[in-house]
Order: C-alpha cells, then sequence, then structure tokens
C-alpha cells in the first residue's frame, strides 16, 4: 500500500536491475521503494531538476546557514 500523499505507480523492472536495487537498498538500510525514490531524486538534480516534498525540506535543514 502506498504512503499517504505518495503516487502509487506499478513499475515493471528487469529481474538483474531489481536485484542489484535490492542490493544498494540493504546496504543503505532502505526499502527497494525508498532507494528508488532516492536514485530518481538524485538523477534530476544532476540535471538541475529541482523537486520539492520532504526530502527537499530534510535538505534544506541539513545546509548551514551563511554567517553574518
Amino acid at each position: 500500500m502506498a504512503s499517504p500523499g505518495k503516487k502509487a505507480y506499478p513499475l515493471r523492472i528487469d529481474p538483474a536491475l531489481w536485484d542489484e536495487l535490492q542490493r544498494l537498498a540493504a546496504r543503505d538500510l532502505r526499502s527497494v521503494n525508498a532507494e528508488i525514490e532516492f536514485l530518481l531524486r538524485e538523477g534530476l538534480a544532476r540535471r538541475g531538476v529541482k523537486v520539492g516534498g520532504k526530502a527537499e525540506a530534510d535538505a534544506d535543514a541539513d545546509k548551514e546557514t551563511p554567517e553574518e
């Protein structure tokens, strides 16, 4: 079941790619779904696309504020 406020989308994926996603997710202590979302956001950021949402808010909170 999808998390509240998130869009559910069925995804057909190559089994070998799925296996690698499972390995990455386990290494990063994430679910496969969270790993896919992380990788999508990372890929979009590399293209200069800014995506709103919780992940962006968390990243902004981690930034240091400039000293005056």
